[in-house]
């Protein structure tokens, strides 16, 4: 196999199992528990509940007129990979369905219990569209629609999705019962959570940015101390106009507590801030 078809197959082999299990979370969770979803997916799944469409099917005829003005006015280019995630969505959510028909898979519908499908359906929705994102690629839906606003109107994208989940989900209150759709509100919650754990990463450091005058001294310490590499830039003081050095380090959530140590001790007048690092990729953490 060829070094470029096998970079593909890490590309393609993901996007489908991102909508397997998303597939899967519709099916098992929402569906027998009447609960609900934004943009394309939450209309089908209306379309379910009134007239008993086949998600599959919906899904895939909501999507043909969206798919066909992206294509016209964003570019064959931009949408291949939402066309392949479409199909691979529609092509998991028939196989779903052909699984319950069949009763391989046995739908759970909690009953009484309705914070625990939530919460479940959060986290595999959650995790199967992050697993897509994370590869480039999307289900279709809204984000076509999104994404065509956008560029006619400058709206900013994350509004626009959101108004038009908030739509779809406002709109289910004529057909599913008020109780269904805030726990839908956890599913959602849940989801957004789970989808940028995923599209980050699992591994969480934390970014040392320190303001000194002993950027080489505090280098040295945490190179022998912590064996961490560091960058020292050179700034200039926005007020005062002084000379100073800024030292920009990451180092593992069990180092924070001892690299601040590092810090107080060489320069007790440091000032400094840390924030997460997600995905770290390079000598020490994770390889590309």
């Amino acid at each position: 196999m060829s070094r470029r078809a096998a970079g593909g197959l890490r590309v393609l082999v993901p996007v489908a199992a991102g909508t397997a299990i998303y597939a899967f979370g519709l099916h098992y969770f929402v569906l027998p528990n009447t609960l609900m979803e934004g943009g394309v997916t939450g209309v089908g799944l209306l379309l379910y509940y009134i007239f008993g469409l086949p998600l599959s099917f919906t899904t895939l005829l909501l999507n043909v007129p969206l798919f066909l003005a992206g294509w016209r006015l964003l570019g064959w280019k931009s949408m291949t990979m939402t066309l392949y995630g479409t199909l691979c969505l529609t092509c998991s959510l028939w196989l779903m369905e052909r699984a319950v028909d069949a009763r391989l898979i046995v739908p759970l519908a909690s009953g009484r219990d309705l914070i625990l499908a939530a919460l479940y359906a959060g986290v595999t929705l959650g995790a199967g569209l992050g697993i897509v994102f994370r590869f480039g690629a999307t289900t279709g839906g809204m984000d076509i629609a999104a994404r065509i606003l956008v560029r006619k109107y400058g709206w900013s994208m994350g509004r626009t999705i959101l108004g038009i989940d908030a739509a779809v989900i406002g709109s289910s209150l004529f057909f599913v019962p008020v109780e269904r759709v805030l726990y839908t509100l956890v599913v959602v919650f849940i989801a957004a959570r789970v989808i940028d754990f995923v599209q980050e990463g699992a591994y969480v450091g934390k970014a040392f940015t320190i303001v000194t005058d002993k950027g080489q001294a505090i280098a040295d310490a945490v190179t022998r101390k912590l064996d961490r590499s560091v960058t020292i830039l050179q700034a200039t003081g926005g007020y005062s106009g002084a000379s100073k050095q800024v030292v920009y380090c990451i180092v593992g959530r069990s180092e924070a507590r001892a690299l601040r140590e590092i810090v107080h001790e060489i320069d007790p007048k440091a000032f400094f801030a840390i924030s997460d690092a997600h995905d770290v990729v390079g000598e020490g953490f994770r390889e590309r």
